[in-house]
């Protein structure tokens, strides 16, 4: 079993919850989607192909803590992953859009941070999800925190569903980088906050800093 990787790396997470944590980095190919506002390139570098052994020896180079699993999608990667996570003594982080619950399930006894990014149709520019999303979110609750990326395009109809699928797990609002002149990010946190307290406002803070 072979799994495409862009780049493994080791930086600072500059996203989310865990905003500022040192973590290692796998940047698996390939989405199920596609947004407007995607930052990766997976044509511009050659991709290195490995075995779930030969990640895990490569992976062991690193003194991280924690393995952030991201892409692209790395969840059209579950079965590769089913076989590479038991090889890793390290805490996983896994970044995904939140529309594959079937293969999310085959990997959740790994798993010890999910960060599931719901995807607005009013900023990606694809279609809403929230069924699958609120399906997804129900496998592994307290180990889940919703990222939402979005600009002044949010509808009001977004926010409740947002809200809706939420009940109180954490929402982090993500504006898109770079920031519009006529997004008010602090009006659109309102509106989620008078709907949901458990909500927090923070940028990509990794490109404030320059890093990875």
């Amino acid at each position: 079993m072979i799994a495409k990787i862009k780049e493994i790396f080791s930086s600072i997470q500059g996203e989310g919850l865990f905003v500022g944590e040192k973590q290692l980095f796998i940047r698996f190919t390939g989405c199920n989607l596609t947004c407007k506002y995607c930052d990766t390139d997976f044509l511009s570098e050659p991709l290195c192909e490995y075995s779930p052994k030969s990640l895990a020896y490569e992976i062991s180079k690193y003194g991280d803590n924690v393995l952030s699993l991201t892409g692209g999608e790395p969840l059209l990667h579950a079965d590769f992953l089913k076989e590479f996570l038991p090889l890793v003594d390290k805490k996983i982080y896994l970044e995904t859009n939140g529309t594959l619950p079937f293969e999310l399930n085959k990997i959740k006894d790994y798993v010890d941070v999910v960060a599931m990014d719901i995807k607005l149709e009013s900023a990606s520019g694809n279609k809403n999800k929230f069924d699958i999303n609120e399906e997804f979110l129900k496998i592994l609750p307290s180990k889940t925190f919703i990222k939402i990326v979005f600009d002044e395009k949010i509808t009001e109809d977004e926010i409740n569903n947002v809200v809706k699928i939420a009940n109180n797990v954490p929402i982090i609002l993500q504006p898109v980088m770079p920031l519009s002149q006529n997004l008010d990010f602090e009006e659109v946190f309102n509106r989620f906050y008078s709907k949901n307290a458990n909500v927090r406002l923070i940028p990509q803070t990794h490109k404030f800093l320059n890093v990875r």
